[in-house]
């Protein structure tokens, strides 16, 4: 007999939550999508291998309940979710990816030369700043230029 355990993911993943800002609610017959200012360069696991992610819209916890796809920034297939059952997202609102807590920052990457975000620890009711945002000169660092 094996036992298998990950106890990472176990220990971090419910501890952690990705908050995004909705950027469009489009619209179309049969669908309403949800753009947001983040993407598979945050959080793949979703695009990845299909993880699921609940998701909340903070800014409206009392809204009209609607099915959306809350989808990324980037051009390549980016959905956090698809037929989401949320209160009503309007643009502005934020929303938190729960179960971020694994896999989070350490499969994050700057693809299409995206920063990585913040990283707020939240301890005993007050929020610290752990990792700051990523800045163009971050991204920049360590290129090295070459006379050919």
């Amino acid at each position: 007999m094996e036992l298998w355990f990950e106890p990472g993911k176990f220990l971090v993943s419910e501890s952690g939550y990705l908050l995004v800002q909705t950027n469009v609610v489009k619209e179309t017959p049969d669908l309403t999508f949800v753009g947001v200012n983040s993407g598979l360069n945050h959080l793949i696991r979703p695009m990845m291998y299909g993880a699921y992610h609940s998701i909340v819209n903070i800014s409206n916890p009392s809204g009209v309940e609607k099915p959306y796809n809350v989808v990324g920034y980037i051009c390549e297939t980016d959905t956090f979710g698809s037929g989401l059952v949320m209160n009503e997202v309007r643009e502005g609102d934020i929303l938190a990816i729960k179960n971020a807590g694994a896999y989070g920052f350490s499969m994050s990457s700057n693809y299409n030369s995206r920063f990585r975000p913040a990283e707020v620890l939240v301890y005993k009711g007050k929020a610290h700043l752990i990792r700051k945002r990523e800045t163009m000169e971050d991204l920049l660092r360590n290129q090295v230029n070459i006379e050919l």
